[in-house]
């Protein structure tokens, strides 16, 4: 059990049967009432959001979410293929639980995978990824003064605004937390 007024970002906690991790806290002192904690919270099983108030000193269950290395393989219709890279065990995740994430995946890729008592809840992407950029219009010089974009579609199928002097075939830094260009691989 943990107290909410431990909580940290990133936590996972047990509310109501299902695992959440918390994305944003804030701890409230009103002048009249007893204090409390307001947090958002993302529902590791559907990848929901929700907002949640605890009266301070509440206490929760902690979830303890186990994460192993493995590696993406290939997808086979609607389901994705992963390999443990311990065990060799080889499991598909259906396309319904990698919505965000196959944006930013291609094969042989290495990401972690997140589980809670044997029930796989998704995967973990690293901060960034390269991608090579597919299609692109060219930049012109000089129909701009600063900070233009146009917008590249990546190996993924995932569309980036990108700088004007980025073209096809070009490696790039992708983050994958909000899907925006860093820079050049």
């Amino acid at each position: 059990m943990i107290s909410v007024n431990d909580f940290k970002t990133g936590l996972t906690v047990e509310v109501d049967g299902d695992i959440f991790t918390v994305l944003d806290f804030q701890h409230v002192k009103p002048g009249k009432g007893a204090a409390f904690v307001r947090s958002k919270l993302k529902n590791l099983r559907n990848g929901n959001t929700v907002e949640k108030t605890f009266r301070a000193g509440e206490t929760i269950g902690r979830a303890m979410i186990e994460n192993r290395d493995v590696q993406y393989l290939y997808a086979s219709g609607q389901d994705h293929v992963f390999m443990d890279n311990e065990t060799y065990d080889q499991f598909s995740l259906s396309e319904d639980q990698l919505k965000w994430e196959l944006n930013f995946l291609k094969e042989n890729m290495n990401v972690k995978i997140v589980s809670y008592q044997g029930e796989i809840l998704g995967i973990n992407l690293p901060n960034s990824v390269e991608l090579r950029v597919v299609e692109t219009e060219p930049g012109i010089k000089g129909n701009t003064a600063t900070g233009a974009t146009k917008n590249a579609k990546v190996e993924t199928g995932l569309n980036v605004q990108v700088p004007l002097f980025i073209n096809e075939d070009d490696i790039l830094l992708i983050d994958t937390r909000e899907g925006k260009y860093i820079s050049r691989a």
